[in-house]
């Protein structure tokens, strides 16, 4: 092991060491969970859950309880239950319900966090710390990261089916409803976690840019996914050394990795001739 850290310095450090099992376990659950989310037009699903992560911890304060998680986890799954069942009702766009739901959760939290000024004490779950992460944090990542793939390998078929074709779908004898649901939980819980070390404001991007990416230059369904997790690792890796060699907060490292990554494959495709 001593190669690597002469090879990687910033690796000598235990708190680097833990910040890059968490980007390397993260990287794949995002890159998964945002092809869907691209290909289902819910590309600011994600940004509603981010703003709904401070409501949650209000809750959890107004409610006394200690562990901000378990109130951003609890009502971020609900947001994303009540999103999906409004938009499945089809009284509005998407786009309108997740701004709505994504602007009243965001004002909620942020008046029940700043009364009395006491707002400041909060405002890192903005920007998110990936160098806080903690060996009990990289064991709730792990669990996370084996359900997302095991559940991908069991419904993704399926959830690309409804994503293109629903009446389809439906004809198949998919209960659609049912597996939107189990997605966007499975989606809340994973944006919910990875929001205390990537940040509120960050989140999405996370979420979204390597998917699209990789949309830009995949020819088929496999190549989409594989080099959406590809480029979630690469530039979530990559942005973990920048901000340490740099001194800048890391999730605003790997996002702008990732824009330039989605940039990049955009010029590639332009190229192409597009798809």
């Amino acid at each position: 092991m001593e190669w690597i850290t002469q090879l990687f310095p910033a690796l000598r450090y235990g708190f680097m060491q833990n910040a890059l099992l968490a980007v390397v376990m993260i990287a794949p659950v995002m890159g998964l969970l945002g092809t869907m989310a691209v290909n289902s037009r819910m590309a600011f699903f994600s940004d509603a859950l981010g703003h709904s992560a401070l409501t949650g911890i209000a809750l959890g304060v107004a409610l006394g309880i200690d562990q901000p998680v378990i109130c951003m986890l609890a009502f971020g799954l609900f947001l994303a239950l009540v999103i999906t069942r409004i938009k499945n009702a089809n009284t509005q766009s998407a786009d309108t319900i997740i701004a709505v739901c994504s602007a009243g959760a965001m004002a909620l939290g942020l008046a029940i966090l700043s009364r009395g000024g006491g707002f400041a004490k909060y405002s890192q779950i903005l920007v998110g710390d990936i160098l806080g992460v903690s060996p009990s944090d990289l064991l709730s990542l792990l669990v996370v990261l084996v359900a997302v793939v095991g559940l991908w390998l069991y419904l993704s078929n399926a959830l690309m089916l409804i994503s293109v074709n629903r009446p389809l779908a439906a004809s198949r004898g998919i209960p659609a409803a049912v597996y939107e649901y189990v997605f966007v939980g499975v989606v809340a819980v994973a944006v919910m976690l990875a929001i205390q070390w990537i940040g509120i404001l960050l989140i999405n991007a996370l979420l979204i840019l390597p998917a699209a990416a990789a949309r830009n230059i995949a020819r088929n369904m496999r190549q989409y996914h594989l080099l959406s997790v590809g480029i979630a690792l690469v530039c979530c890796v990559g942005g973990l050394f920048l901000a340490f060699e740099m001194d800048i907060a890391a999730g605003a490292a790997i996002v702008m990795l990732c824009a330039l990554c989605f940039a990049a494959t955009y010029l590639v495709r332009g190229r192409l001739g597009g798809r």
